[in-house]
């Protein structure tokens, strides 16, 4: 009896199920039993959890563009008061820019040909009245007596041409700024035909003949302020030199004269002796020089040289020769 009460004992030990219990000291270890089991995690190491926040995205109506939401008698200038960029939302007007081949022209929003061109829109009429009525108390009146370009002229005869250029680039300064331009009628310095000679002489190529400007350029000097002093000393010289008469300068023949001169040349002494010698009345030669016939015969001698042969010139000279050998 007792073997058998041992032997029942022994198979009820080895039906019972053992139950195993798993340790895990990982931070994040858990144990998954089944469905209807579960136990709680053996933390060694618990941590803070972290608190979850719900974010989500506020919905906000967008405004509307700034070109829509202006007045008809919108004051321009406040919106636009210097140069900028071209915007798209404030400029109420429909611009194109660029070409497709396609399509038709790409319209304001999101052109960047619009943005690399400069605009004006900065300098409207209304802008510039207004820049003009902030800087008026700044300005004096017109001076009376320059109302016209001749006035100008007559009252400032000395033209001084300066440039400036601008550069894209970082260094924005330019060499040929310095450069200084003069220029003045022959006219106006009120020389003698000795001083205009001397004077055209002296400047060479720089005297333009068609016109009778005299045009001078000045870059020897690193600044412009320097050449300009360097002009105005170069004219001063200039004109007192061709007051001076020099010694050398009575030797000059009848070929070295710009023009030709009736008065005291070699035409006027033989003409002045054919009259003497064909007039059969008796008359000094001085009375000769100053009589009519002698001066308009010069005065077309004067032509043709000076002129060059014409038809007219031709036919004076014919007219006066034959006059002074009473021949007509």
């Amino acid at each position: 009896m007792a073997s058998l009460k041992l032997n029942k004992n022994l198979k009820l030990l080895f039906l019972l199920k053992p139950i195993r219990y798993e340790i895990n000291y990982g931070r994040n270890a858990s144990t998954e039993l089944g469905e209807e089991d579960e136990f709680r995690v053996l933390e060694l190491y618990p941590r803070k959890k972290a608190v979850k926040r719900d974010f989500f995205r506020k919905e906000t109506e967008l405004a509307p563009p700034r070109e829509k939401r202006m007045p008809i008698d919108q004051d321009w200038p406040s919106v636009w008061p210097t140069a900028k960029s071209f915007r798209p939302s404030v400029v109420p007007l429909p611009v194109y820019q660029g070409y497709d081949q396609k399509r038709a022209p790409p319209g304001k929003y999101a052109n960047a040909e619009l943005m690399k061109i400069p605009n004006f829109l900065h300098l409207t009429p209304p802008a510039i009245k207004r820049h003009c009525e902030a800087i008026k108390k700044f300005c004096t009146a017109w001076p009376k007596g320059l109302e016209t370009e001749e006035d100008c002229c007559k009252h400032f005869p000395v033209k001084i041409i300066e440039n400036d250029y601008l550069h894209s680039s970082p260094i924005i300064h330019d060499e040929r700024s310095r450069i200084v331009t003069l220029k003045v009628k022959l006219s106006d310095l009120k020389l003698d035909y000795h001083g205009e000679d001397k004077l055209i002489r002296l400047v060479g190529n720089r005297y333009d003949k068609k016109s009778g400007i005299i045009e001078i350029a000045a870059d020897r000097c690193p600044t412009r302020k320097q050449n300009y002093d360097y002009l105005m000393y170069l004219l001063t010289a200039l004109h007192h030199e061709s007051h001076v008469t020099e010694s050398w300068e009575s030797e000059k023949t009848e070929a070295d004269m710009e023009k030709f001169f009736f008065e005291g040349s070699r035409i006027q002494d033989k003409i002045i002796k054919t009259i003497k010698k064909s007039s059969k009345s008796i008359s000094s030669e001085g009375d000769i020089k100053e009589s009519e016939v002698v001066k308009s015969f010069g005065e077309a001698v004067s032509n043709i040289l000076n002129e060059g042969e014409n038809d007219y010139t031709m036919q004076k000279y014919k007219n006066t020769v034959l006059k002074a050998l009473n021949l007509s």
